[in-house]
């Protein structure tokens, strides 16, 4: 008769099979349930899964227990690849602690590839992550590179697809890979709401500043055009500017402010509104209007999209329109895991919510 660790893990091992097809993460019991359903030692379960652990049948994980490959493959892949511009901006903390604490739960890791918002570099992590054999990925998770263009790197995301990688876009997707599913915030119903409530507090002049080189931002301003057409006040698109990455990243790396500076030379005194693309550009044009003795929401109001920490660390706290907490990195993890265990997924827009503070103000005088 085979030795009790061995019948054991034989049992365990049905079980594990049993979860393989359903795809569903699988958590085994605690070594104490395991000693109570089977009636043996603690000994005997701790050798019983180094055994499977050793068939990569099973990953532990020190503090959260030990999963089953019900949500692994059988060569012991469970690495999902997330492909973020940043870890270190003021929004990534918050997103990939929930984007990874999902995934954690459900027994997968994790790397974090920086793109930094670069396509070479991205194209870099793609042809790694397409020739890495000895440890493959399980699925991948990415925010697109300067997402308002086609990606000249959808050749190699279509051969990631075809090799049977399920690829989930967040925050952004890409037009020539239109078929490839994502998680994002309807950021054009977003711009028209924000947009609009400008128009109901009595504004009459209201201009925005956008990233170019991003999908969500494009969508963001398409929406407030919107808006402005519905209340018949087009006449402010000349208003609403943009900037790119690069200006983005001398502005994070060596707080150049020229970009916000040229565009308050331009248009400030043309506006009574200004609508901004994240809490972010918010936060820096705040500093701006400060510098200039330009009071808020007094001379100028300023509203935008999220709702960090910049929001209320400003002069004055900024009104924006973001998700719920959390949603957009849950969101995200679910999703791929789904993906992962077969299942379809539509297209997911999460919904906005308008986070009402001073920066605002009363309707202009």
């Amino acid at each position: 008769m085979s030795a009790k660790y061995i019948q054991l893990a034989n049992q365990l091992r049905s079980l594990i099979e049993q979860n393989l097809e359903s795809g569903a993460a699988y958590r085994l019991p605690t070594e104490t349930a395991l000693c109570q359903t089977y009636h043996v030692s603690r000994q005997t379960v701790r050798k019983a899964l180094s055994v499977l652990e050793a068939e990569h049948l099973i990953k532990k994980r020190q503090g959260s227990g030990s999963y089953a490959v019900g949500n692994l493959r059988r060569d012991g892949a469970s690495q999902i690849a997330i492909l973020v511009h940043s870890n270190t901006e003021y929004i990534y903390p918050r997103l990939l602690a929930d984007l990874c604490g999902t995934l954690q739960k459900h027994g997968f890791s994790w790397t974090v590839y920086v793109t930094e918002n670069q396509i070479a570099r991205e194209r870099e992590i793609l042809a790694f992550l397409l020739e890495n054999r000895d440890n493959p990925v399980r699925g991948i998770v990415s925010e697109g590179c300067k997402t308002s263009f086609p990606t000249p790197n959808h050749d190699l995301y279509s051969r990631l697809a075809q090799s049977g990688i399920p690829i989930l876009f967040f925050r952004g997707s890409y037009q020539n890979l239109p078929d490839f599913p994502f998680v994002k915030d309807p950021d054009c119903e977003g711009g028209y709401a924000l947009g609009q409530h400008l128009v109901s507090l009595g504004h009459q002049a209201i201009g925005g500043i956008f990233r170019t080189d991003d999908a969500q931002c494009v969508e963001q301003r398409t929406g407030l055009l919107l808006a402005l057409r519905d209340a018949q006040l087009l006449s402010c698109e000349d208003g609403i500017c943009g900037f790119d990455t690069y200006q983005l990243t001398a502005l994070r790396k060596e707080q150049d402010t020229g970009f916000l500076s040229g565009f308050l030379d331009r248009q400030l005194k043309n506006m009574t509104a200004i609508v901004c693309c994240d809490d972010e550009i918010a936060y820096w044009l705040m500093k701006e209007l400060t510098r200039r003795k330009v009071s808020v929401p007094d001379d100028v109001s300023v509203v935008c999209f999220d709702c960090s920490y910049l929001g209320d660390l400003s002069s004055v706290p900024i009104t924006s329109y973001t998700q719920a907490e959390h949603d957009i990195g849950t969101a995200a993890a679910e999703s791929i895991l789904k993906l992962i265990s077969g299942k379809t997924i539509t297209p997911k827009r999460l919904p906005w919510q308008l986070v009402m503070k001073r920066s605002a103000g009363s309707p202009p005088a």
